[in-house]
């Protein structure tokens, strides 16, 4: 059972990035049972989430070789939010044939010559295929609005762009999972901290962090304004609470697998020309 997570977890007309939603975990075993511990409740989570990882993987399989399909999980969100964790505890466990993640980073001198569309429509899905973005398209209506790269008239054009685009992707056989992973300001901090304190995790810091840090009331407004210009009933936005790994692995794999149930995927039909041959 996913808990209707695709409900649960739209985007309302109006977003409003409210830090104490950040923590809401909706889905957690202790919103059901308060008198469990928080181990136990981690474990039994943790386990949840595996299961439906392991459905995920049936679905991706029959996905594959239907080869009709396509879906793109966008993520999107803060520093530190997660997106990178996220894909190794939703996919690791998932067959690797089919399923493709792409990093979108500072454009290239190359991707700067083009349209800034150009270099995302590369790596969109194939058929039979699964790709998790993480970072997007909308990277250039986000960190160039807030850093004053576009004014709000080139804004407007490029959110109507992205509407278009994504209508385009879903009238040619994609379906778009859109999310925001929302976390709040004093977890962005602790993340942080901990990158810097832990030898082992510095490698992820970056000083320039400190500075977007700054601009953390300038980046909700970004993605208020960038969530409704674009969410649309075709490609949809999920903001979902992620201050808990766990709980947004659990929310995540929840909407995932809702959608692929939602596709009713099938292995194609046996060939009746092979009735006939036999293995020796």
């Amino acid at each position: 059972m996913t808990h209707n997570a695709r409900k649960r977890f739209l985007a309302p007309a109006k977003p409003k990035l409210r830090d104490e939603d950040a923590g809401n975990s909706v889905f957690s075993s202790r919103a059901a049972n308060p008198d469990l511990s928080k181990s136990k409740a981690k474990a039994l989570d943790n386990e949840r989430t595996a299961g439906l990882i392991s459905r995920i993987s049936d679905l991706q399989d029959r996905l594959y070789a239907l080869h009709q399909h396509k879906v793109l999980l966008v993520l999107q969100g803060m520093d530190t939010s997660g997106k990178d964790g996220l894909v190794r505890a939703l996919f690791s466990g998932v067959n690797p044939m089919g399923v493709r993640a792409v990093a979108f980073k500072a454009p290239t001198d190359a991707e700067l010559a083009h349209d800034y569309l150009w270099r995302v429509h590369q790596h969109v899905p194939v058929k039979g295929e699964i790709a998790i973005f993480n970072r997007s398209h909308y990277e250039d209506v986000l960190i160039t609005r807030v850093q004053g790269m576009i004014d709000d008239d080139e804004c407007e054009r490029r959110y109507a762009h992205i509407r278009d685009f994504e209508r385009m992707l879903t009238e040619t056989g994609t379906v778009i999972i859109k999310v925001f992973l929302h976390i709040s300001h004093e977890e962005q901090r602790e993340r942080l901290q901990e990158r810097l304190d832990d030898p082992d995790k510095q490698w992820k810091f970056d000083p320039n962090d400190i500075e977007q840090r700054k601009k953390w009331g300038d980046y909700v407004k970004a993605y208020e304004h960038a969530i409704r210009a674009t969410n649309t009933d075709y490609a949809p936005w999920y903001i979902v609470p992620a201050d808990s790994k766990v709980h947004r692995n659990l929310a995540i794999a929840s909407l995932l697998l809702e959608t692929l149930e939602s596709m009713d995927l099938q292995y194609p039909p046996p060939h009746p020309d092979l009735s006939s041959f036999t293995v020796v």
